[in-house]
This record gives C-alpha cells, sequence and structure tokens, in this order.
C-alpha cells in the first residue's frame, strides 16, 4: 500500500474538523462547502480534489469511524462483556466531539445512528448464549435489535450527558447488562 504525503492528510483532517466543528454549530444542510473551506483554512477548490461534496465529505468521515470500531471488534469477542467495553466507551470518550455531533446536533444525517446500530448488531451476531438454555425460545433478530438498540441508546445517552460516568464504569455496567440479554 502506498504510503499517503502527510500534507494530504493534514488537509484531510482539517477538512474533517472543520466539518464537525460547523455541524456543532448549525445544521449540516445549511453547511455550504464555503463554510468547509472558510473553516480548514483550505481553498474550496481543494475539497473537490478530495470529495464529490459535503456528503461525500461526511460519509469518509463516518465511515472511518465505523472502520475504527470494527477493528476494535475483532479482539473484543476473546474478552467478556466488561472488559471487552472499556476500549469502546474509552474511544467514545476520546472522540467525544464526532460522537456528540453525530448523536446530538441539529440536523446530523441519521445514517450515522443507522450505521452505528447495524455495526453493533453485525458485532453481537454469534454473541447470543444458546448454550445455558435460557434464550432457546427467543428468535435472534429480535435478541440482537434489543440488545444492539439497547447499546446504541446507551451510548447516545452517556454522550449527550457529558459522559457523567467514566468509561470503565460504562463499562462494566453495559457489560452486566448485555451479558444478562444476550
Amino acid at each position: 500500500m502506498a504510503k499517503v504525503d502527510r500534507r494530504i492528510l493534514k488537509t484531510q483532517e482539517a477538512m474533517k474538523k472543520a466539518v464537525l466543528e460547523l455541524m456543532s454549530e448549525k445544521n449540516f444542510d445549511s453547511i455550504t462547502i464555503q463554510d468547509i473551506a472558510d473553516r480548514a483554512n483550505i481553498n474550496r477548490g481543494t475539497i473537490y480534489l478530495h470529495y464529490q461534496d459535503k456528503f461525500d465529505l461526511l460519509d469518509k468521515l463516518i465511515e472511518s469511524y465505523i472502520n475504527d470500531l470494527g477493528d476494535m471488534g475483532e479482539w473484543a469477542c476473546e474478552l467478556d462483556w466488561a472488559d471487552a467495553l472499556v476500549p469502546y466507551f474509552e474511544y467514545f470518550e476520546r472522540h467525544y466531539l464526532f460522537f456528540s455531533t453525530m448523536l446530538a446536533s441539529k440536523g446530523a444525517p441519521i445514517s450515522f445512528r443507522n450505521r452505528l446500530l447495524a455495526h453493533i448488531i453485525e458485532g453481537f451476531q454469534g454473541e447470543i448464549d444458546r448454550v445455558s438454555g435460557r434464550n432457546t425460545d427467543l428468535h435472534e433478530d429480535i435478541m440482537l435489535q434489543f440488545s444492539a438498540t439497547a447499546y446504541a441508546g446507551v451510548i447516545e445517552w452517556w454522550i449527550t450527558n457529558g459522559m457523567p460516568y467514566p468509561p470503565q464504569i460504562m463499562a462494566k455496567q453495559v457489560g452486566v447488562l448485555l451479558g444478562r440479554s444476550l
């Protein structure tokens, strides 16, 4: 894989940061390419060298965070719930600007919530306890939807309320609840 020039990475990061900051201030539909260019301190044409439009920029931004979460999931399934969730909550905390903007800003695309939920459902597949017999009469799709929606809701609540508990407490509490439901 070819190494990407640092200047390109720096420019892309500036654009992503700019769109997030703007989204925390106003509705996404009201943001223009010129607004993003001004905030990122770049020429408006530079944005078009990297992205088709503001929707493409936002889509790539969302994709990068969902991919990061997916990379974390590869090793998390080897741990118990509480231990596996600590890095996730730490990640949400480190990237507070992104997640708070996506979950709380006016006009944030619903596609983010849908993509997050789909990612969580995918991660929970194979985690349902079929050995103990407690889930024998429950349908997998209902269990996955229930647990994933609850987890996504807790993440949203935690972030939009200013993260009132540290990641370790959140992981332990949510881990216990997910362990009971899956």
